[in-house]
């Protein structure tokens, strides 16, 4: 024997061949359900460890033998048990379907059933080094539904070579019998590649830098989410997309609405307008405006009772009716386009019961905001148009951002081809519910009027509070997930995270610290780490007009390297 080479020895969890120990994992109990190419995700190739198959396909007849006698089983299990505490009639049920649906796959020849054999194992020069893959492993497995164990004292034969006809000894809970989808489940090297035609370039796979292009247009909703912490990329990634999205569609009208003030270079760049909203820094959309709902003054009332609540969530109820009461008066009787000086006037002035809420509307009138009483002075004169909004009280942005969306939706109305729109530090729509209400029912409608909403907010918490945050998260045909803080349960049961994801959400990498950003993209069932890269031309016009400029990258766009 060498003097290198060490004999071949076993404990009671794993065995050592050379100097290889391996430390082997079953899989007695597996879920009912895994995404394809599960395995990939769950064991990475920077983990020492092994997913080992056997596969032996059986013959039709006994595979349709075999589910035809699991079925039986499972029926006359079901019948015994009728009315028998601790029962488990759904799992029965379940388990005979299942085998009648199999059966009528394999009879006409869309699956076959296979003699599986599985085992993880974690691979390393030590002992104690891979029984801890070992454990990494199966807490990774544990986290999607399997129920693995430790073959004590059945190391070997669990870790021994097959033979070609699989009738080796294999410790209990080795061996499964699947179907052809069960089978492929397994199989980590699934091409995750998306690239529609006609799309824009969205990012790079981390795992081997292959495009994705999206098509916003080819899907039932044309909005997107962009959910990152401060400094993740939200805004570049924002910009990029604008860009790209212009290139490929000249015909394209973008409406950015800016809180922060971040865009306003970008449309500058690229020959837009931007126009303020604060008094004395631009034009006027006059909120009480009934042709942002095509003249239907009955709608348009109701929506500005919601705008009004968001500038005044004091509002008591009795103060809501009589401000609803009073708008109903004012788009009914009232002039054909309406002020806030005519609401005023429109209610009771009698009503000492009133005086709080005619003091808080003075605010039009004399106050702060009495630039928004007169008609609208804005318009959309440009394919790019930031509305900016710097200047504005930090508590005056949700009325604001309000009563711009709708006069954004009156505008997709009117307007034939395609629209985006983006908002920026949506969350400030999210903590109201009836401005949260509002949102969800913008991203359903402007689809259509050819338009979609390109939502950005920071943490996806904020959507998660509220039936109509999540609905409005479930319209969404993309969500790109950048640097997130921490990861909740709820989002992470919300958007079917993985805990491998979930853990690695907080450690994606940072544009100044990679010099791209890196972001989880949920699109369908696709769950795709993207590296958010852009050429250097893209770079060099981008960190200019958003007034951060940075090292470009060597050579273009920066090859990112696998995770």
């Amino acid at each position: 024997m060498a003097a290198t080479e060490r004999p071949d020895a076993e404990g009671p969890g794993w065995a050592r061949r050379g100097t290889r120990v391996d430390a082997p994992l079953l899989l007695p109990e597996l879920p009912s359900e895994v995404a394809f190419g599960f395995a990939g995700k769950l064991l990475p190739t920077t983990m020492s460890a092994e997913l080992r198959m056997q596969l032996h396909r059986l013959p039709s007849d006994q595979a349709l033998g075999l589910l035809d006698r699991a079925r039986a089983v499972a029926e006359a299990e079901l019948a015994q048990e009728a009315g028998v505490e601790g029962a488990r009639p759904a799992q029965l049920e379940r388990e005979a379907e299942g085998a009648k649906a199999i059966a009528a796959r394999v009879a006409a020849r869309e699956q076959d059933l296979w003699r599986v054999g599985l085992s993880v194992h974690g691979v390393a020069a030590t002992v104690a080094r891979a029984e801890r893959i070992r454990a990494e492993v199966s807490r990774r497995l544990r986290s999607v539904g399997f129920r693995p164990r430790v073959p004590t004292f059945e190391a070997r034969p669990a870790a021994s070579a097959p033979d070609l006809l699989g009738t080796e000894r294999r410790p209990p809970g080795y061996w499964h019998t699947l179907p052809s989808d069960g089978v492929a489940a397994f199989f980590p090297f699934v091409d995750e590649t998306v690239a529609e035609p006609g799309g824009v370039l969205v990012g790079l796979l981390l795992e081997d830098a292959s495009p994705v292009l999206l098509d916003r247009w080819a899907h039932a909703s044309y909005s997107w989410g962009v959910f990152g912490a401060t400094g993740s990329g939200k805004s570049f990634f924002t910009a990029l997309t604008v860009l790209r999205s212009l290139w490929m569609r000249p015909e394209l009208e973008v409406i950015v609405l800016d809180p922060l003030g971040e865009f306003a270079g970008l449309a500058r760049s690229l020959g837009g307008a931007v126009v303020g909203v604060a008094e004395g820094r631009g034009g006027r959309w006059n909120p009480l405006d009934p042709a942002t709902t095509g003249g239907d003054r009955a709608e348009k009332a109701g929506r500005v009772g919601l705008v009004l609540r968001a500038l005044f969530p004091s509002l008591l109820d009795e103060e809501v009716s009589a401000l609803d009461a009073a708008l109903r008066r004012l788009y009914r009787d009232g002039p054909a386009v309406p002020v806030f000086s005519d609401l005023l006037e429109a209610i009771d002035p009698a009503s000492r019961s009133l005086e709080r809420l005619r003091s808080l509307l003075e605010v039009f009138r004399s106050g702060s905001l009495s630039y928004l009483n007169g008609p609208t002075t804005a318009g959309w004169d440009a394919s790019l148009t930031v509305v900016d909004l710097t200047g504005v009280p930090e508590g005056h942005l949700p009325f604001h951002l309000a009563y711009l969306l709708d006069a954004v939706q009156g505008r997709c109305r009117e307007r034939p081809g395609p629209k985006l729109v983006v908002l920026d530090e949506a969350y400030l729509l999210a903590r109201d519910p009836g401005t949260a209400a509002y949102l969800d029912t913008l991203v359903r409608r402007l689809r259509h009027y050819e338009a979609g909403v390109l939502l950005l907010s920071q943490q996806p918490d904020d959507f998660l509070a509220t039936e109509s945050g999540r609905s409005m998260l479930r319209n969404l045909r993309a969500t790109f997930l950048l640097r997130l803080p921490e990861v909740s349960a709820a989002a992470r049961s919300f958007f079917g995270l993985t805990e491998v994801e979930a853990d690695w959400l907080p450690r994606a990498r940072l544009p100044r610290e990679a010099g791209y950003s890196e972001a989880l993209l949920r699109f369908g069932p696709a769950h795709l780490p993207l590296a958010l890269v852009a050429a250097t031309p893209e770079f060099e016009l981008l960190s200019h007009a958003l007034g951060r400029p940075q090292e470009a990258p060597e050579g273009g766009a920066r090859r990112p390297a696998p995770p």
